[in-house]
């Protein structure tokens, strides 16, 4: 329902085609060390840990001597196993180390074309953190198309982000220069689930002092921190562990309705979704009763509540229900219905 541009990673299978070169590079040495051990103890019939020892010790050209002395087809034998061992731990070590580089710099040049891709991002969203709720989150971003942005600092996660195909502004988000490298002079809105109340409401306050239209959700761990976050600028503040009991409530005492709920928020289960569509002043719903639009007769959307401009929010509304520019209507439906309707209604964004 949305268009939306992902960063791929290119290089994953350059990465997969070295790692099984690596991976035939050991397979050798292993059966270089096979041959060789099984050869001295055939030759020279010397004991297994004997034979293994003048091995390693051939074919890493240590240089400690015979540990016995060896026949004449012992030393031709050894000659062998030394051009060969030489080879084959040569190339493992080249190949060890093309490895590690070859992956530093498919790391540093995938950041760098993603960096360059975000400052053509526009109405996008930027997520902060990527602990268990901040990678839920850009998940629920991804299945749905939406554009984002993903700040994290610390490195091993976001190795993470990059593997999975995200865009990533590496830093800590509560410095402004990793937000607005994060473009947020264009995004739509921010989402910022840190691990602490603290660094929420200081990237709240610096985002909304950045871009004053950003619509941000913030996560509050205690009570007290919703006033807070509220006050420093968010326009919403969600408490998991909140919305978390009630979910169980509701699992509890009403098990069919947290069913239709979960339905409801989870589009990937039935292609269903719960929409809000701004009805602009222009559109050519404007004016008319609910039932006067093929909303339920031909896209078969069910609307279940009407934000009106003022704030009032009209539940179940009626069929003689008149739309008005600057509405918000609450819509659940087929995914491409919803489309449709969002056309109709005037918000192209939603499409």
């Amino acid at each position: 329902m949305r268009g939306s541009q992902f960063f791929k990673i290119d290089p994953v299978d350059s990465a997969w085609s070295h790692s099984s070169v690596l991976l035939r590079a050991l397979i050798s040495i292993a059966g270089v060390m096979i041959i060789g051990t099984a050869g001295y103890r055939t030759i020279e019939g010397w004991p297994l840990l004997d034979a293994f020892y003048m091995t390693v010790i051939t074919i890493t050209t240590i240089g400690f001597g015979e540990i016995h002395p060896l026949s004449h087809n012992g030393r031709i034998f050894t000659l062998f196993l030394i051009f060969i061992g030489m080879g084959v731990v040569g190339f493992t070590v080249f190949t060890v180390s093309q490895w590690f580089i070859l992956g530093e710099v498919q790391r540093i040049f995938t950041r760098r074309r993603s960096m360059k891709t975000i400052q053509k991002l526009k109405d996008h969203f930027i997520v902060c953190g990527f602990g268990r709720m901040g990678s839920f989150v850009c998940h629920q971003f991804h299945a749905r198309g939406i554009p984002f942005v993903v700040v994290e600092h610390d490195p091993q996660v976001q190795d993470k982000i990059v593997e999975a195909g995200y865009f990533l502004s590496p830093g800590d988000a509560t410095e402004e220069d990793v937000l607005l490298t994060a473009n947020i002079d264009h995004a739509r809105g921010l989402v910022s689930v840190l691990d602490t109340d603290a660094a929420n409401v200081y990237v709240v306050l610096t985002a909304r002092e950045l871009n004053p239209g950003l619509y941000v959700v913030a996560r509050a761990g205690e009570e007290d921190a919703d006033k807070k976050l509220r006050r420093a600028g968010a326009n919403r503040v969600i408490s998991p562990y909140r919305i978390g009991g009630m979910r169980i409530v509701m699992g509890v005492l009403k098990p069919a309705v947290m069913s239709f709920l979960e339905v409801a928020m989870d589009h990937q289960q039935m292609n269903i979704e719960l929409e809000e569509i701004s009805v602009a002043e222009d559109s050519s719903y404007v004016g008319l009763k609910l039932v006067d639009t093929e909303i339920r007769r031909k896209l078969n959307l069910i609307i279940i509540a009407i934000g009106k401009k003022g704030g009032e929010m009209v539940f179940n509304p009626g069929p003689t229900t008149v739309i008005d520019g600057g509405d918000t209507l609450i819509a659940m439906g087929d995914i491409k219905s919803l489309g449709i309707l969002a056309k109709k209604a005037g918000n192209n964004r939603a499409a």
